[in-house]
């Protein structure tokens, strides 16, 4: 039986081109027509988005959601091999499998968020880089390849730098320069283990195996988890985030925590634990520990923390670690646990930073003590606050439950004393999130109006509307039906951790 979909395999390469495209446009639109840049960024946004949903409707009738009973794990729905640079045996080899399409579609969807809040205020370079970002994320969620996947995992450097350094705060180019600094640090050792890996095996192929000895996939797995714990980024390499998210401008931090971050975790699951599973189970008791640290730490310093976006952004640690947790376990469940976490925290989090990034621009500050009485002035405001921080907490029913609970089970169920400890310090974290949640919510949205917030805009626009209303609706549907993101991942999540390869 033939599993490779050759007839709508263009789909992959439009879903790269056209943002791409996009981009190239909006570059050479005349400076005086700014406004209408940011349009077309955004149509063009839009149309990549529309194709990433068009995904499940061309797949045959064996693949997809809920119709993946026999099809071997990492066989992708879509398809694209062709030879790219034969004399190297290089393959520019694209595909998309039920593991990569939930973050491809959150991917398209923050890009059009982010592209369309540009329109009001923005500026026409700002939309093009976030397009040319959407063009390195995507290919990194699309890449089947290891040459191919770090190139596109490079392509988001450059751009990440311009949108923080262009748009940024005061601070914006130390920011910016520490961003790059870590991030170049991993891409060194990305590039080695990925090089380490092709000169060894003579192929770079993410859906077939790599006979590795046990001692190479050891190394080759310590690269890779250092490389793709800056990128997430992981306790204790996390120390470039906080100056980044305060730094960066609202669409930036949306981006960066809504699709950037997921690429490292990502890459941890597709090639750290795929290329290397016996790496990953030698790993797995330090990732745990790690995971546990960082989900207690980044709570502790929410609690202190006095500035609205870098608490945020350290709540992005803590999250991260439960995801961190979930892959450790190197179980279906946590896996499992770890790819709704990525999409929870996505959608959630990009939610928060669009309504702090909003707060802060409305009253002119970011500290906690100047922010009180949001509700007084904007009710509808603070409710969608409070809707988020509630989110975020884990509260049952929303999507941030699952990925966090079902990280907890998964280190439970491994059974021994050391996971069950994991498992319970990190529900005590969990506990720690609700704290500091509630402790902003009650420092923001009640007591006293503050001059800054009573000369604040009470409105709600239109346009902020249309950012923000995918992301409370997606955050109550895949809260009620998680099998949204994970059906069909059981199979592939096998074959990566060494059961189901060929």
């Amino acid at each position: 039986m033939t599993l490779t979909t050759d007839s709508w395999s263009f789909l992959l390469v439009a879903m790269l081109a056209v943002p791409a495209a996009g981009a190239a446009v909006v570059a050479l639109l005349p400076a005086a027509r700014d406004r209408q840049a940011r349009i077309v960024a955004t149509v063009f946004a839009a149309v990549t988005f529309l194709l990433t949903l068009a995904v499940p409707v061309v797949v045959p009738d064996e693949f997809g959601w809920f119709s993946v009973d026999g099809v071997p794990g990492l066989v992708p729905w879509l398809n694209l091999d062709v030879p790219w640079v034969p004399a190297l045996g290089l393959e520019f080899h694209l595909g998309v499998d039920a593991i990569s399409y939930p973050l491809v579609v959150l991917t398209g969807l923050l890009t059009l968020l982010c592209c369309a809040y540009t329109i009001k205020t923005g500026a026409r370079a700002l939309a093009a880089l976030l397009l040319v970002l959407e063009v390195g994320v995507l290919g990194t969620f699309l890449a089947l390849d290891l040459i191919l996947f770090f190139i596109f995992f490079e392509v988001v450097l450059l751009p990440m730098y311009a949108v923080i350094a262009g748009w940024g705060g005061p601070d914006r180019r130390r920011a910016a320069r520490k961003f790059v600094l870590y991030t170049l640090a991993g891409s060194v050792l990305l590039l080695i283990g990925v090089v380490t890996v092709v000169s060894q095996t003579g192929t770079g192929d993410l859906t077939g195996a790599f006979p590795l000895s046990r001692n190479v996939q050891c190394l080759v797995f310590a690269l890779f988890a250092v490389a793709f714990a800056i990128k997430a980024p992981l306790w204790p390499l996390h120390t470039w985030l906080p100056d980044a998210h305060t730094e960066a401008p609202t669409v930036g931090s949306v981006i960066l925590a809504g699709v950037l971050l997921k690429m490292g975790t990502y890459g941890l699951i597709r090639v750290g634990v795929g290329v290397a599973p016996d790496g990953a189970a030698w790993a797995a008791p330090v990732l745990a520990v790690l995971a546990v640290v960082a989900i207690l730490a980044g709570s502790l310093i929410c609690l202190r923390q006095r500035e609205l976006k870098r608490l945020i952004a350290y709540s992005s640690v803590g999250h991260m670690g439960f995801v961190l947790l979930g892959i450790a376990t190197l179980t279906v469940t946590g896996i499992q646990a770890a790819l709704i976490g990525n999409v929870a925290h996505g959608l959630i989090t990009g939610l928060l930073f669009f309504l702090v990034g909003t707060i802060k621009d409305r009253t002119g500050t970011g500290t906690l003590d100047q922010l009180s009485g949001l509700r007084e002035r904007s009710p509808r405001l603070a409710g969608l606050l409070g809707f988020a921080a509630i989110a975020s907490l884990g509260l049952p029913g929303l999507a941030g439950f699952w990925g966090e609970a079902f990280a907890v089970v998964a280190a439970v169920q491994r059974g021994n004393p050391f996971w069950v400890a994991c498992g319970v310090l990190a529900a005590v974290g969990g506990a720690l999130t609700a704290a500091y949640f509630l402790r902003l919510l009650r420092r923001v949205t009640h007591g006293p109006a503050t001059p800054a917030v009573r000369s604040s805009r009470s409105a709600i626009s239109a346009g902020e509307w249309v950012a923000w209303a995918p992301l409370v609706l997606l955050t109550l549907v895949v809260g009620v039906a998680p099998a949204l993101i994970l059906s069909g991942t059981d199979l592939p999540i096998v074959s990566l951790l060494g059961g189901g390869r060929p």
